[in-house]
C-alpha cells in the first residue's frame, strides 16, 4: 500500500509539473508572439513570416509603403509580423519625425498586431518561413544581412542599390551563398509595365534605341536637393537611376566589361554641390542623361531629373533616331490607382503611387518563393545587383568629369 501511495504520489507531482510546463511554454509564447486574440495578425498557411527591418517615417520612407502594402493584404503570402526599426525606436525617437513614427507604430499594433522591435536581437524564432525585407540605410546593409541570416530568414528581400560598394555587396552575397539563403533584390521597374510595353515594341523595329526616363518631385531649391543629397548620400547612380542600371543590365547586355562609350548629355545634365540638413556639402547629380554603347553594338540612353515631376516614361527611336513610340508609368488606366492612393496618402511620396503595382507583385512573388520554392519571375537576383552596382561605380565618375 505504501509503494502505490508513493507511486501515485509522484505521478501526482509530475503531472502537475508537466501542466504548468505546458502552461509556462504557452504563456511564454502568447507573450514572445504576442499571440493573445483573433486581431493579432501572423503568418498563416501558405504565407511567409515577414520582417521589416528599416521602416522609415511614415509617408516618407520606402520602408514604410511596403508596410501599409502588406498590412492592407495587397501580398497574399507575405504576413508583416514584425517592424524593425532602430533609428525612431533608438535615437530619433523624440525628433518630430520619430513621434509621426509612434503614432503609427501604436495604429499598427492595435489594428493589426504587428510587432515592433529596435533590433534584430529582440525577436523570436521563427514560426513560419521568414523572409527578412531590408529597406533601411543602404551602409547599414551588410550588417542587417548578416543579422537577418543569423536569425533564421530563410530568404532576403533586399532594397537597392544593395550595399554602398560592389566589394561589400559581393562579400554579402557569399555569405548568403555559404548560408543557403536567397537574396533577391527590390528592382521593381524590372516587372513594369512601361519597360515591358518599351522593350516588346522596340524588338518590331530594326535598329531601335529605347530611353529610359525616371522622373522624381523634388523641389528645385538647394535645400530640398540638399536635403536629398544627404538622404541618399550614395549618390544617384546608386540610388534614384540604379533601377534604369538594373534593366540595362537585366535587358540590354550592359556590363562594365561590355561598355564602349558613354556620352553624356552636357545641355540637359547638372552636377551641384549643396549643403545638407546637417551643414555637411555632398556632391550629386540633380539631373543626368547619357547613352552607352556596348562592344556588342546595342545603344541604351538613360535620363534621371530629381525635380523632373512624378511620371516616368520609356520611348523607342528608330534607326534614323525618329521617336516611333512612347509608354508613361503610370497609363491612363493607372491614373485613376494614383488618383485614389492620393486621396488616401496626401501627404506620401507621390512615387509610390506610381509603381504601387509593381511593389506589390515584387513583394508577393518573393514572399511566395520563400514559402514554395517557386520561382520568383522577372524578380533580379543578388548577382544582377552586384553588376548593376559596378556600372554605376564605373559610371559616376566618369560622367562627372564629362560635366566640368
Amino acid at each position: 500500500m505504501k509503494l502505490q501511495q508513493i507511486h501515485s504520489t509522484i505521478l501526482l507531482f509530475t503531472t502537475m509539473f508537466a501542466t504548468r510546463s505546458a502552461a509556462f511554454v504557452s504563456r511564454a509564447r502568447i507573450a514572445t508572439r504576442g499571440i493573445s486574440s483573433s486581431s493579432l495578425r501572423f503568418a498563416e498557411e501558405g504565407q511567409a513570416e515577414v520582417i521589416l527591418v528599416g521602416c522609415g517615417a511614415p509617408n516618407r520612407g520606402m520602408g514604410w509603403y511596403h508596410a501599409v502594402q502588406m498590412l492592407d493584404k495587397k501580398c497574399p503570402s507575405a504576413s508583416l509580423d514584425y517592424v524593425v526599426e532602430p533609428w525612431f525606436m533608438g535615437g530619433g525617437k523624440d525628433s518630430p519625425a520619430g513621434q509621426d513614427f509612434a503614432v503609427w507604430q501604436a495604429e499598427t499594433e492595435t489594428s493589426h498586431g504587428t510587432k515592433f522591435a529596435s533590433s534584430l536581437e529582440e525577436l523570436p524564432p521563427p514560426l513560419a518561413p521568414r523572409l527578412a525585407l531590408i529597406s533601411g540605410r543602404t551602409a547599414d546593409n551588410p550588417r542587417l544581412l548578416n543579422e537577418s541570416i543569423a536569425h533564421g530568414a530563410k530568404c532576403v528581400y533586399l532594397e537597392k542599390p544593395g550595399a554602398p560598394t560592389v566589394a561589400e555587396l559581393e562579400s554579402m552575397s557569399k555569405e548568403a551563398e555559404t548560408a543557403g539563403v536567397e537574396v533577391l533584390m527590390g528592382y521593381n521597374k524590372n516587372v513594369c509595365k512601361y519597360v515591358r510595353k518599351t522593350r516588346e515594341f522596340a524588338d518590331t523595329v530594326e535598329g531601335s534605341m529605347i530611353t529610359y526616363v525616371s522622373n522624381n518631385a523634388y523641389e528645385n531649391t538647394p535645400e530640398s536637393l540638399g536635403e536629398c543629397f544627404e538622404r541618399n548620400a550614395e549618390g544617384m547612380l546608386k540610388n534614384m537611376v540604379i533601377h534604369e542600371l538594373a534593366l540595362l543590365v537585366s535587358f540590354h547586355d550592359v556590363s562594365v566589361d561590355n561598355i564602349a562609350d558613354v556620352v553624356a548629355d552636357k545641355e540637359f545634365s547638372s552636377l551641384q554641390t549643396l549643403p545638407g540638413p546637417s551643414g555637411k556639402e555632398f556632391t550629386d547629380f540633380d539631373k543626368i542623361k547619357f547613352t552607352i554603347t556596348t562592344k556588342s553594338g546595342n545603344k541604351i540612353c538613360v535620363v534621371g531629373d530629381r525635380c523632373g515631376g512624378t511620371d516616368s516614361y520609356a520611348t523607342v527611336e528608330d534607326a534614323e533616331g525618329k521617336e516611333v513610340f512612347r509608354y508613361w508609368m503610370p497609363d491612363d488606366d493607372d491614373k485613376v490607382h494614383v488618383k485614389e492612393l492620393q486621396g488616401k496618402y496626401p501627404t506620401a511620396m507621390p512615387y509610390f503611387f506610381t509603381q504601387d503595382p509593381d511593389y506589390i507583385t515584387v513583394k508577393e512573388r518573393v514572399a511566395k518563393h520563400t514559402v514554395t520554392g517557386e520561382e520568383a519571375e522577372g524578380i533580379a537576383t543578388i548577382g544582377v545587383a552586384v553588376e548593376t552596382l559596378k556600372v554605376a561605380e564605373y559610371l559616376t565618375p566618369l560622367l562627372a568629369e564629362q560635366l566640368k
